[in-house]
């Protein structure tokens, strides 16, 4: 799988231009880069995702933004890392937009590499 390298204020803007509909995109390829970057703690696909929390309504985001921060510290080689617990906190907040931000920022030094 090929790993591209976003612009993080390209994501935010297209994500509000669309009504959230690249967001649902992002969330989807990204849920898929992150599970081939840190295979360790991968979750399902992204478009498993997705329909696991339309279903839920929106309660397997909560899960996920853990989940992604988890990844994140797999990523990094940070087994022991509270990166989950901060996106966990921050997707309950509601600013879910920033753990997509701070992931991709990760996302990217791989893609460049």
């Amino acid at each position: 799988m090929q790993i591209r390298n976003r612009s993080i204020p390209a994501c935010v803007i297209l994500s509000i231009v669309t009504l959230g509909i690249y967001g649902i995109y992002l969330f989807v390829v990204m849920t898929n880069e992150t599970n081939a970057l840190a295979p360790k703690n991968a979750t399902t696909s992204g478009g498993k995702a997705v329909l696991l929390t339309l279903i839920t309504f929106g309660i397997y985001s909560i899960y996920w933004n853990y989940k992604l921060g988890c990844k994140i510290d797999d990523m990094n080689g940070n087994s022991g890392g509270n990166t989950g617990l901060l996106y966990l906190i921050i997707g309950l907040v509601g600013f879910s937009i920033v753990n997509y931000c701070l992931a991709q920022s990760e996302i990217n030094k791989f893609a460049n590499a």
